[in-house]
């Protein structure tokens, strides 16, 4: 969709990317109003309002992934125009480093057959953290009153793995309409950094200026 913003690095804006956009333009990072932060009380109460815990129903070990019918799947497949694949993978994190302090290990063997052989491979991986791709499951984290659809976290994560609410769930994948907020565009800045940090109003901003309308079952 097109913007209704006629800024010129606006969030549809093609030419050179931030970094090279000409010295002394004022981006809109620098003339953001200043917006007060929620209180912890006032996030807590939104935790507690919002969450999804029994919508479902007590045992569901789904969650929000309930909303991505087979209808909304068929509907997202026909937005698709180029059939273009974009990868959100990155190199396999065997590199120590400040942000991969668990790196992971990746051996390889070659074993002989026939006149032949073929190669083997051992990957182990710890997979949390920013050096690594992947998805949390809702048994991933809870707070002082419970986990994911009021369940005790000391009954249902074991040694042996999760009882409930496990990643396995979503094995016949996820598939859906994608809404991508690109903020450092529409900040017109290469990257947002940690004295800048996004909130909510921003992508709110952003999907208003889009004229982009969230629909259930969208992953932002």
């Amino acid at each position: 969709m097109r913007s209704r913003s006629a800024t010129p690095i606006g969030p549809d804006y093609t030419g050179p990317g931030p970094d090279t956009i000409p010295a002394g333009t004022p981006t809109r990072e620098a003339t953001m109003p200043e917006r007060p932060l929620p209180t912890e009380q006032e996030v807590r109460s939104w935790l507690r309002e919002r969450r999804n815990w029994g919508r479902w129903g007590t045992d569901d070990q789904v969650g929000a992934i309930n909303l991505i019918t087979p209808a909304k799947r068929a509907a997202a497949a026909r937005l698709v125009r180029s059939g273009r694949s974009v990868s959100l993978s990155r190199p396999f994190p065997t590199a120590p480093g400040p942000n991969n302090a668990l790196p992971a290990q990746h051996y390889m063997k070659t074993l002989p057959r026939g006149t032949g052989g073929f190669a083997a491979d051992y990957y182990g991986i710890f997979y949390h953290g920013v050096a690594s791709t992947h998805i949390d499951a809702l048994c991933h984290t809870w707070d002082e009153e419970a986990m994911w659809n009021g369940r005790d976290p000391k009954r249902e994560i074991t040694f042996d793995g999760a009882r409930f609410g496990s990643i396995e769930h979503w094995a016949e994948g996820i598939l859906t309409r994608g809404v991508m907020l690109d903020v450092p565009r529409y900040r017109g800045v290469p990257c947002v950094t940690q004295d800048t940090p996004v909130h909510g109003w921003e992508l709110e901003d952003i999907l208003v200026e889009r004229g982009i309308t969230l629909e259930p079952g969208d992953a932002i």
